[in-house]
């Protein structure tokens, strides 16, 4: 079916009000009191809800290498 009518401009920034962005609520870690936003792992510490889940150390180590062994590689 075909509208018939065209909606006003009013009207349709009416139905598009509800579009805007919210702005990012930041919450203190528990752990560390870094800011991080919420419901996600904090990333300075890795903890998330008082828990270890990841290892940053492992994770930043596996990059330096990763980034040395690039490096070490003959460019043509």
């Amino acid at each position: 079916m075909v509208v018939r009518m065209r909606h006003t401009k009013s009207h349709t920034a009416n139905r598009r009000s509800h579009h805007a962005l919210k702005k990012a609520n930041f919450f203190k870690c528990d752990n560390c009191q870094e800011l991080k936003k919420g419901h996600t792992v904090c990333t300075a510490c890795g903890f998330y809800r008082g828990k270890k889940v990841l290892n940053l150390v492992k994770k930043a180590e596996k990059k330096q290498k990763k980034a040395k062994a690039k490096a070490a590689e003959p460019k043509n």
